[in-house]
């Protein structure tokens, strides 16, 4: 499976949906991980944690949204995210 973690974007919300151990998890499992970048920052994850867990990063929501066929988020998708998601 593809996972999708995009970067939360709802006010004061500095949490993200996936850490890097839990990436290596899926991966480990044969799953592929895309992070959108700067997803880890508000919780001292950066890029390259990511890649050293086996994820991808990506440049923004919509290549994350586009990339996935799972995505994993802490907080509801806001508006801009539900217009992105896929059936």
């Amino acid at each position: 499976m593809r996972i999708g973690v995009p970067k939360e974007i709802k006010v004061r919300e500095y949490r993200v949906g996936l850490t890097p151990n839990s990436v290596a998890e899926f991966v480990r499992h044969g799953h592929e991980v895309f992070v959108e970048t700067a997803a880890g920052d508000g919780i001292g994850f950066t890029n390259d944690d990511y890649i050293a867990a086996g994820a991808s990063t990506l440049p923004d929501a919509a290549a994350v949204f586009e990339s996935a066929e799972m995505i994993v988020k802490v907080k509801e998708p806001q508006p801009s995210e539900t217009a992105m998601l896929k059936p």
